[in-house]
């Protein structure tokens, strides 16, 4: 059984005990959260599809970590212009562990 679920306009496709790194922060650790964006489910051959998203299904997890992940580096260059600006950016990120998908 796995579901695609849509989280801060990315979407993920999950299974039951799969850990999955999304780019929010959600809480801190150990709190439990309810997706309720389901755009599919599919279980043993029987696929339901949302328009756009399914209608009572929930997917529920605990967060398992949450922190900043790594520094990106924005550097824009005009050459010939003597134009630099160099810029960082640490997004947050928290690792939810899928504990059921309810149809």
């Amino acid at each position: 059984m796995f579901a695609v679920i849509n989280t801060n306009g990315v979407q993920f496709v999950v299974t039951r005990g799969e850990r999955i790194k999304i780019q929010a922060n959600l809480g801190e650790k150990g709190k439990e959260v309810e997706f309720d964006k389901v755009m599919m489910i599919k279980d043993d051959g029987d696929t339901v599809v949302g328009r756009p998203f399914v209608k009572g299904a929930k997917v529920k997890g605990v967060i398992k970590e949450c922190g900043r992940l790594p520094k990106i580096v924005v550097f824009k260059f005009i050459r010939k212009e003597k134009y630099r600006r160099k810029h960082g950016h640490r997004q947050d990120f928290c690792e939810v562990e899928i504990t059921d998908i309810i149809k």
